[in-house]
């Protein structure tokens, strides 16, 4: 699992990845702090502290719970996964911003690299 640093609003990482914000469009100018990219949970949650943006495939809505508990602020669905309305509930109840995108998860984590996003360890550096 990668995390990255990330200094962009949710709606320039959603342009960046040809990705549709699905549920809180009114929070696109929120500035997400960091972002990692996971199918797995459990990853997620042993390894990610960081709030911010978390990319994965995996479609159920024990991700937008995951997300909610670690309190993330943003789910990027990736591959064209689609998220439900029970996750899109939630989500909105929750505050979180959902988006979707057709691309897979390694080049949208690697476009978000290539545009000044950096790794943990990277970003202590500075």
């Amino acid at each position: 699992m990668e995390c990255v640093e990330v200094f962009m609003t949710a709606g320039k990482i959603a342009e960046l990845l040809g990705a549709e914000i699905v549920c809180h469009d009114d929070l696109k100018d929120k500035d997400l702090k960091t972002a990692c990219g996971s199918d797995m949970m459990s990853d997620v949650m042993a390894f990610y502290h960081d709030g911010g943006l978390l990319l994965t495939g995996l479609v159920n809505v024990q991700t937008i719970r995951t997300a909610s508990l670690l309190d993330i602020d943003a789910v990027c669905f990736v591959r064209g996964k689609i998220p439900n309305p029970e996750m899109l509930s939630l989500a909105q109840e929750s505050g979180i911003i959902v988006m979707k995108t057709a691309m897979p998860m390694f080049p949208a984590c690697g476009m978000l690299y290539q545009a000044g996003v950096k790794g943990n360890n990277q970003a202590s550096e500075k």
